[in-house]
């Protein structure tokens, strides 16, 4: 079925795979070969789980006919496209994405158009029966990357390079759609952009009125709308490009079956001319102002138009049928479902109010890396998607539950979406927030404007605190039960801690009340003993705290169907190993503590299986005076000498890490045991000595020694570096320490 055949009424869900292949100088960067989709075909049924009606798929030239189309290796194509016909999933095939093209060509090649023509004809060939195409995916954006910004090939930093980008992309998909149609004339055509917007002081309206513009550039050529009355047709003669080649577009008109935009926090943006407001912020300019580029919901007190505003301005400007090709944040779990939520209930009332909105797309299926750099730098950023890769192989997050849902006509609830997403706190404010002004030229397709201001109020936040079932946690008085609380404010999840007073989880009778009180849908045990040399002497205290106490509590939630996460410890292994230990490894502890910990981890896994246990290690956190590092940092700060022991090997953990990773397991619904650490590990005295060189204290004042030296009564293991086969879901340890000592640093 053709797209624009829909259900009248109905939106859509679609699915899309991260798969740019851009080009930074002379290295190729390829996201499906990071992604390792390209060896998994099984993807496709993970895909087609969700219930999604079609996909956004890559062809690519690159990858297709990197040698020339007479040396084409099809068998991928062939497999994968095959495949999505078997499980009913309409793909639209796309042939470039943030590309320019295989390295005999580029977007400057004369000639460029020509060859990604040849090329377009070739697919339709080989896939007579295929009927909706993305020749080229955002031209706008990748000829602002390549010809502005210099960030991909060619590299330019002018207007000309920029305009010719542009010019050659919208050639050279009218003259694909041409040959696609030569093959199959109901071959459809969904044009993508970024959905952008650009707001100002006003001093700066008119460049603002410039770049909101420039930002619809693609889809006038394509429309056939940019004469001479338009108001970048001088722009483009000033960029040097010919009047012949702008009119080829009248005459060449290729308008778009469906207009896909893409929205991101990012897409819109705030220029200030006021750059001292902003300190360490790279300042542009036009030549006539000095301004700074921010993100505009990270400095306006309104925040963003949001894609609703935008995609109506988009409806009255061009009339077209419209779809959301891209939704995605890269960010925490419950703050991935309240974007993607927006997004389907904004499409859903456009819908409703007489919007011809054909789709909402999950981009990022599979998640996407090193975006943070804008794809500049190979360094394997990965941002999670609706499956997490870091395990090896994908793993269905909380968003594949809501798109299962969504696809079934149903309402995804969760008590986390009742939140609000950072982009609606105060706490998103970079700099003393300021009005957005811009003018609502939307429906004006020939760039004209009246030059009245208009300043857009901010949604107000609803929220449903008093109805909201909340995230239990114990251990009120304890660093991670108060991490807990500290992040479930930033993150806006709704939560009780409580102490031992308000609730003793090893009596049965307590955890009944207060379960019955709160009525939560989760509850984390961050509760325990935790004196591991104490406990030689009190086994029976620890063994309360830490098991039976932990079980009881399990033992509740299992019969009252809550999500329940409790934590262990690394003290469980004996210290053989000559590798970090995995979830596999069998405990063998050498001490009391320890075997309170791997008794309850028994006890908990065989009572209720769906329980989340994650094991960790060696916490340092920068909001608890009572960890190693702040130890080792106040005897430096005093110039004394710090004893630590250099026949240990642990692996650190950060609890702002720790506490995140931890949510989105539980959001997610994951259960069994985990571990949880950041990636690393040393010994006590190594461990000393590098955050002591990163604060800049003398590192000699470190001395190691064998543990023996240290007097502890509990025998501890030599070795107890813990790795996860389930997907390393922590930073590295020298990435967590630099952001240890630099919250160090801004406190003192």
């Amino acid at each position: 079925m053709g797209l624009l055949n829909s259900t009248q009424g109905e939106v859509e869900l679609w699915g899309g795979i991260e798969c740019t292949i851009n080009r930074v100088e002379g290295n190729f960067f390829d996201q499906l070969e990071k992604s390792g989709h390209y060896n998994r075909l099984a993807d496709l049924q993970l895909f087609a789980d969700l219930g999604i009606r079609a996909i956004r798929y890559p062809v690519l030239w690159e990858r297709i006919a990197p040698d020339g189309l007479e040396n084409a290796d099809w068998s991928w194509a062939d497999t994968r496209l095959e495949r999505l016909r078997e499980l009913k999933i309409r793909p639209i095939i796309g042939l470039l994405h943030h590309g320019s093209g295989p390295d005999y060509t580029s977007l400057l090649d004369p000639h460029f158009p020509e060859k990604f023509a040849e090329y377009a004809l070739a697919v339709a060939e080989r896939y007579p029966w295929a009927e909706d195409y993305t020749p080229i995916n955002e031209p706008l954006t990748t000829a602002r990357f390549s010809g502005l910004y210099g960030l991909w090939y060619p590299h330019g930093h002018d207007n000309r390079t920029f305009a010719l980008a542009v010019i050659g992309q919208c050639r050279a998909t009218v003259l694909a759609m041409k040959s696609i149609r030569q093959i199959n004339p109901k071959a459809k055509f969904i044009q993508t952009e970024d959905l952008g917007k650009v707001h100002s002081t006003p001093e700066l309206k008119y460049q603002a009125d410039f770049e909101n513009e420039r930002r619809m550039l693609c889809f006038d050529l394509l429309c056939g709308r940019v004469n001479r009355e338009h108001s970048l047709w001088n722009y483009l003669i000033y960029c040097g490009i010919e009047e012949s080649e702008i009119e080829w577009f009248q005459e060449n008109s290729c308008p778009p079956d469906i207009i896909g935009f893409n929205y991101y926090l990012t897409s819109e943006r705030f220029i200030d001319e006021r750059v001292e407001r902003y300190p360490g912020n790279p300042i542009g300019g036009n030549g006539k102002h000095e301004y700074v580029d921010m993100e505009a919901i990270r400095v306006c007190t309104e925040g963003c138009a949001g894609l609703r505003e935008l995609m109506c301005e988009a409806w009255q400007r061009y009339k077209l049928p419209l779809a959301v090709t891209e939704i995605h944040l890269g960010c925490s779990r419950d703050e991935q479902l309240r974007w993607f939520n927006e997004a389907w209930e904004a499409a859903q009332d456009l819908r409703s109010e007489g919007v011809d909105l054909k789709a909402v797309t999950a981009w990022s299926l599979l998640g996407s890396f090193d975006w943070n750099s804008l794809v500049t730098r190979s360094e394997n950023h990965y941002e999670p998607g609706v499956f997490d890769l870091r395990g090896g192989k994908p793993r269905p997050t909380a968003l594949a539950r809501l798109l299962c849902t969504l696809s079934k006509g149903q309402k995804f609830e969760h008590p986390v979406i009742e939140g609000s997403g950072w982009w609606k706190l105060p706490s998103r404010f970079i700099a003393e927030p300021v009005a957005r002004i811009h003018s609502p030229n939307g429906n004006k397709h020939n760039g004209s404007s009246n030059g009245s201001k208009h300043i857009i109020k901010a949604p107000s936040i609803k929220r449903k605190r008093d109805k909201t079932k909340p995230l239990l946690i114990t251990g009120a008085t304890g660093t991670l039960g108060q991490a807990f609380a500290r992040i479930c404010e930033s993150r806006d999840i709704s939560y009780q801690l409580l102490s031992r007073r308000k609730m003793d989880i090893a009596q049965s009778e307590s955890v009944r009340e207060a379960l019955s009180t709160y009525e939560p849908w989760a509850v984390i045990n961050t509760a325990g003993y935790v004196r591991v040399d104490a406990a030689e002497d009190e086994p029976e205290i620890c063994f309360r705290e830490n098991t039976h106490g932990a079980v009881n509590l399990a033992n509740a939630c299992e019969q009252n169907k809550i999500q329940y996460l409790s934590f262990s410890s690394d003290l469980v292994f004996d210290g053989n190993a000559a590798n970090p230990y995995v979830e596999g490894d069998a405990p063998n502890p050498l001490n009391v503590y320890g075997q309170s910990k791997a008794e309850a981890e028994r006890q908990i896994l065989e009572m209720y299986p769906n329980a989340l246990i994650v094991r960790t290690a060696a916490f340092f956190s920068p909001w608890d005076e009572y960890n190693f590092l702040k130890f080792v940092l106040r005897s430096l700060a005093s110039g004394e000498t710090f004893l630590a022991a250099n026949d240990s090997r642990v692996s650190p953990t950060y609890v702002p890490d720790l506490v995140n990773a931890c949510l989105d397991l539980l959001i997610d619904e994951e259960n069994g045991l985990w571990h949880l650490t950041n990636q690393g590990a040393v010994t006590w005295s190594e461990f000393a000595e590098n955050a002591a060189e990163l604060a800049g204290f003398k590192t000699s004042l470190i001395s190691g020694c064998p543990s023996t030296e240290l007097n502890y009564k509990a025998k501890r293991p030599s070795y107890s570096a813990l790795e996860s086969e389930k997907g390393i879901l922590l930073p590295g340890l020298d990435d967590a320490l630099f952001r240890f000592i630099e919250a160090y640093k801004a406190a003192r």
